[in-house]
């Protein structure tokens, strides 16, 4: 591997960058890109070539919607695992929530304890949000000022009782408090009140688990969540968009200057409920996986920028918490190695390009994260690349997954794209499904961002 001082020159006749896709070599030195150069520029003086030919040179995916569940509730999945399982599917950066884990990032003192776990099995370069509960207001600022990225709060039960909720009074608190020192607040937007008038029927119909999660509890809560951000001058982040009928309500509020962005997953736009089988609870998640024409819109909403970026929302759990029962298993879907395969065989079935998936799945993320050294392949960001084989497929087997429970919705599907290789900072961590040992580095908020 290359050491501190020697270059190395990544060469690809499709290099996706900032201003589009074209042949190119890239100039790295000390684990950061030098120069974006033209495809035939001759190497320099002991400086090592890699020549990819025709696969896709695209910037390292940037993940920032990852359960990681380390400590606490490692039998779910971990640091090694999770980190492996983005390595292998092209994401070298990933932001790790504050709940699911125990203790939850609540607390300086918390995220300490989870900091202490992650460093010496990270794969990938990790960061951490912290987490906004109706008693933490006052470390809220101490854990911004320690390092994290910003702070995820529920406007409707989490699932596990050491997250609580926050109920619209705490949620004006919290988010007045966030935006007092120019903090980011990121929502589970799903208004309790429309959940628990909804129909509930246990069972193992995915049509009666639908009925439970409707579309008007997410587009009450995005409302709710417009007008405190309007009036709070606040920078709110929606996750995991499901609704589309929200589309136009989040557009709307953009236009008028309100902080808003919005984020979907690779299960909403690459399954639908049509296609869940009874049963199936690996397709479980909150919000749910709607119907394909609500699938339409929300690729709409990305090509029309209203949806800024596409991030896993990896949620794993064990084998046996998916029992048949859409009602008591556990919502979550795991798919944190398949989202950028996932993804572009559903982007170029419906016409959009590698430097959309960059944009929306790397650049977007890692804007909205301030990670300014992350995100795209331009000279002065770390040398963080995915080289993939656009054409190629394959079928998803679950035993061949790096994270720790092999339960996916995605098993048995085949998939265009075949990531080749990850890279980070320069280093190859993983190659046709082998990887390095870890290498990755903890990640704190830039304070000018």
């Amino acid at each position: 591997m290359s050491g501190p001082d020697v270059k190395l020159l990544l060469r690809s006749t499709r290099v996706v960058t900032p201003e589009g896709t074209r042949p190119a070599s890239v100039a790295v030195t000390g684990g950061t890109i030098d120069a974006v150069l033209p495809y035939d520029t001759e190497a320099p003086a002991g400086a090592r070539v890699e020549d990819f030919g025709d696969d896709v040179l695209l910037p390292g995916l940037v993940d920032t919607h990852v359960h990681v569940n380390d400590p606490g509730r490692t039998e779910w999945e971990g640091f090694w695992t999770a980190t492996r399982a983005a390595a292998a599917g092209g994401i070298t950066t990933l932001l790790d929530m504050p709940l699911n884990s125990l203790p939850p990032t609540t607390t300086v003192g918390n995220l300490r304890v989870k900091q202490g776990v992650a460093e010496p099995k990270v794969h990938v370069d990790t960061g951490f949000w912290g987490g906004a509960v109706p008693t933490n207001v006052k470390d809220l600022r101490p854990l911004y000022e320690a390092g994290v990225f910003g702070f995820k709060c529920f406007l409707s039960p989490s699932g596990v009782e050491e997250f609580p909720e926050l109920d619209q009074e705490q949620l004006a608190r919290s988010m007045a408090e966030i935006a007092g020192f120019g903090g980011l607040l990121i929502v589970h937007a799903e208004d309790p009140h429309h959940l628990a008038s909804a129909p509930q029927q246990a069972g193992p119909a995915y049509a009666d688990f639908l009925a439970s999660r409707p579309r008007d509890a997410e587009n009450t809560a995005i409302e709710g969540l417009i007008a405190h951000a309007r009036r709070l001058n606040a920078r709110v982040h929606v996750l995991h968009l499901s609704s589309s009928d929200a589309l136009p309500l989040i557009a709307a509020a953009r236009r008028e200057g309100v902080r808003l962005t919005v984020e979907t997953c690779p299960h909403f736009l690459t399954l639908t409920a049509e296609e869940v089988p009874d049963g199936a609870t690996e397709f479980k998640c909150c919000p749910p996986i709607r119907e394909a024409a609500n699938q339409d819109a929300l690729w709409q909403g990305l090509a029309d920028g209203t949806i800024d970026c596409i991030v896993s929302d990896h949620s794993p759990c064990t084998t046996d918490l998916k029992t048949p029962d859409f009602a008591s298993a556990w919502g979550g879907i795991s798919s944190l190695q398949l989202g950028l395969p996932a993804i572009w065989t559903e982007a170029r079935r419906r016409g959009h390009t590698l430097d959309d998936v960059a944009r929306w799945m790397s650049a977007a993320p890692a804007a909205l994260a301030g990670l300014h050294h992350k995100g795209a392949i331009e000279a002065g960001r770390d040398a963080d690349f995915a080289v993939l084989a656009p054409d190629a497929t394959f079928t998803v087997d679950p035993a061949e997954l790096f994270h720790r429970n092999q339960v996916t919705a995605y098993a048995g599907r085949t998939l265009h794209g075949v990531v080749r290789s990850t890279w980070l900072r320069g280093v190859r961590i993983a190659a046709d499904g082998v990887l390095s040992e870890p290498t990755g580095r903890l990640q704190t908020r830039d304070p000018q961002a």
